[in-house]
This record gives structure tokens, C-alpha cells and sequence, in this order.
């Protein structure tokens, strides 16, 4: 298991920090773990299937040719 770091995260996905807190808030995006008083950390295969699942709906929307 790997934990990742913000910068990372927003490299990953191409979110903006906002963006990625907001997503937590609305509890649909992985939320950190707490590494100390002021440092945080994701999980890397959380985020990764996070983007997963949205390949998934985006091929699962698609329209047959």
C-alpha cells in the first residue's frame, strides 16, 4: 500500500485542491488519511479506482455505432 500526497493526487487526476475537497465533501471522492496534526495522505489504489470508475461511466455512457 501506497499513501500519496496532495500534489500528487491533483497531478493523478488533474483536479484543483478545491475541487478535490469539495469532491470529499459531497462523499465521492476517497477521502485522506491523517498522517499527523497537519499532514494528510491518500491511499494510492483508492484514488486510482476512483479513476477507474470514471472510465467506467464514461464507457458505460456510450452510445452504440
Amino acid at each position: 500500500m501506497k499513501l500519496i500526497k496532495l500534489k500528487d493526487v491533483m497531478d493523478i487526476t488533474g483536479l484543483g485542491r478545491s475541487t478535490i475537497y469539495k469532491y470529499i465533501t459531497e462523499a465521492t471522492f476517497p477521502k485522506p488519511v491523517s498522517l499527523g496534526k497537519k499532514s494528510v495522505a491518500w491511499v494510492e489504489s483508492e484514488v486510482e479506482e476512483w479513476i477507474m470508475e470514471r472510465i467506467e461511466e464514461r464507457d458505460s455512457n456510450l452510445l452504440p455505432l
